[in-house]
């Protein structure tokens, strides 16, 4: 089976992609950035003043015969704040929107009738951007598997190990 291709931003890419790097059927996750509207490859720098439109995304990799592009959806979904615009915890700015971005048809409508079957669990009314994929830029190389790589960072004890371990309560049948 061929692999499929997901794009969705959460605020921080280094949260998400530390996330899906521990799904089953996940083989592959690349931080980079979307949705932008200057020309050129933007760098880290660029996307982080704000000023250039893109967001911080990962696109995902997955064999669709272990994990379902819903499910996929469903656990980006509950694994951060879909109702907070332009912020995830203290990272505020349009870079840190939550996004999904579909390739088709298809997938967009599996993208809306997740955020129908999500939103009861949220007080809010869940903001998440749905737009067509546009071009993705992988990140700088020092932003990939950066969780893995930086463990002891500041940043990744305070607020990504608190993520995976709400990951691992949600979902422990999807971990590898």
């Amino acid at each position: 089976m061929k692999t499929k291709i997901a794009t969705v931003g959460g605020g921080c890419f280094w949260c998400t992609e530390a996330i899906f790097n521990q799904i089953k059927g996940v083989e592959k996750v690349v931080s980079g950035y979307a949705g932008g509207n200057v020309p050129g490859y933007p760098t880290y720098r660029e996307v982080c003043s704000g000023l250039t439109g893109h967001a911080e995304v990962i696109q995902i990799s997955y064999n669709p015969q272990v994990i379902s592009y819903q499910e996929i959806l469903i656990i980006f979904m509950t694994t951060h704040d879909p109702t907070t615009l332009n912020r995830q915890g203290a990272d505020v700015g349009t870079q840190y929107r939550s996004v999904i971005y579909y390739s088709n048809g298809e997938e967009k409508s599996v993208i809306e009738e997740v955020i129908k079957q999500v939103q009861p669990y949220f007080d809010n009314k869940i903001v998440t951007e749905v737009s067509e994929l546009p071009t993705f830029y992988p990140a700088e190389e020092y932003h990939q598997n950066y969780f893995n790589n930086n463990k002891e960072q500041g940043y990744c004890n305070f607020v990504i190990t608190p993520k995976l371990t709400k990951l691992r309560k949600l979902y422990a049948d999807k971990l590898k």
